[in-house]
């Protein structure tokens, strides 16, 4: 981010430059709005900005449509859940169950994911994954639909001839068919998507622990001072005869001003929003993943008083440095879990117990997913096998079968 200010930095010395880019016609010197600011901002830096990770891209696409804070809420946790390809693993259940929604709700939010592009994202599988794209295509020859359908093993396995006699078709006709599947359909059409690169992580925002209470403060002093530059001031008020020459550099001051509010004002979201969090995460920061408590972007959208979508491009990539870690921000929201005692339990917290609990059995003779849901129960935490078998996978933990010692 500090990169990209510095190439906007020019717009204080080489305003002339600002011809060249696109003129946005801000010349009311108005202040911007959060919403305005916020694309504005993202506009700006559109051109120096790395390529969108799968999830930012749909979340884009997400933004330009009119649906409801409720649904918008689920669709945001589906995208942020999809795996590396593109496919949502969870059914409409799972995460109805995760999230603590209405199944219908989830449902909807999966059909809407489906919807999106690059065709075949939220597939659950393969076979599912194809299909979309195929639904989406003008038209697609039965023999190919019927591939996808119900030969893909066999595809797999080359076994041509026993297709083509299953189908009433020649080999000739299942290679053309198989040859279109693999020149026009993408099985994997979340990994062309650049993920964040790995390297030094530079917090946005640091939170420290002064006389027991924690205090957030933005990484502003790292960010380049922005200023309109004396000289195309001077120059403005020279070009007073020049009506045209005035204008432009009105144009195109007010343009600069625009984009140094904008950033400002972004910057105090995402500090208002941080505070918000630790205010909220205490517990977290002192004591680790057993202490984080379930949190919806909702919550703190209504807090800081503005909207979902407003917190969730303010914590996409953002990190905050606290006494856990440099962590990602939208790792602090979860759903979570009721425990006997009242107390909410996050999901991060209930993998923790969960990992804890397999940590501790008998090699020779390890939990089954039906004990663990026992066990969990006797602690309080009271959630469903299909849930169980979820959060182990999650933590990379084999089933019981796998995980026999001899």
């Amino acid at each position: 981010m500090r990169a990209e200010l510095r190439d906007e930095a020019r717009i204080g010395r080489e305003l002339d430059q600002l011809e060249e880019r696109t003129d946005y016609g801000v010349g009311t010197g108005i202040r911007p709005n959060q919403e305005d600011a916020d694309r504005r901002y993202e506009l700006l830096l559109n051109t120096a900005r790395e390529a969108p990770s799968l999830s930012e891209y749909l979340l884009e696409q997400v933004r330009m449509m009119e649906i409801r804070t409720e649904l918008l809420a689920v669709v945001e946790h589906l995208i942020q859940s999809l795996d590396a390809n593109g496919r949502l693993l969870e059914t409409a259940e799972q995460v109805a169950d995760d999230i603590l929604v209405p199944i219908p709700l989830a449902e909807e939010a999966i059909e809407l994911v489906r919807g999106l592009e690059p065709a075949g994202v939220g597939a659950r599988n393969l076979q599912d994954c194809l299909m979309i794209q195929l639904d989406r295509m003008s038209f697609v020859p039965q023999l190919t639909r019927t591939l996808v359908a119900n030969h893909l093993d066999d595809l797999a396995l080359n076994k041509l001839p026993k297709i083509a006699r299953d189908t009433d078709s020649t080999v000739e006709e299942i290679k053309e068919s198989w040859d279109f599947l693999r020149t026009h359909l993408n099985p994997h059409p979340g990994a062309r998507f650049v993920e964040p690169a790995g390297g030094v992580i530079t917090p946005d925002v640091v939170v420290e622990e002064v006389d027991g209470k924690f205090e957030v403060r933005s990484r502003r002093g790292d960010i380049p001072e922005l200023r309109i530059s004396p000289t195309y001031r001077k120059m403005l008020k020279e070009a007073k005869y020049d009506k045209k020459i005035a204008e432009f550099l009105k144009r195109k001051i007010e343009a600069a001003k625009w984009f140094i509010e904008s950033i400002h004002q972004r910057q105090s979201t995402i500090t208002r929003i941080a505070s918000e969090i630790v205010s909220r995460q205490s517990e977290f920061l002192r004591r680790g993943v057993e202490g984080l408590k379930p949190m919806r972007m909702q919550d703190v959208a209504d807090a800081v008083g503005v909207h979902i979508s407003t917190v969730s491009r303010a914590v996409s990539g953002k990190y905050i440095q606290t006494p856990q870690g440099i962590l990602e921000m939208k790792r602090f929201f979860s759903g979570g879990t009721v425990t006997d005692s009242g107390a909410m339990m996050s999901q991060q917290a209930v993998k923790k117990l969960l990992g804890e609990i397999v940590a501790g059995e008998d090699k020779v003779n390890p939990y089954s997913d039906d004990q663990l849901v026992e066990l969990l129960g006797k602690e309080g935490v009271h959630i469903a096998r299909r849930t169980v078998t979820k959060y182990r996978k999650a933590l990379h933990i084999e089933s019981s079968s796998r995980r026999k010692q001899y």
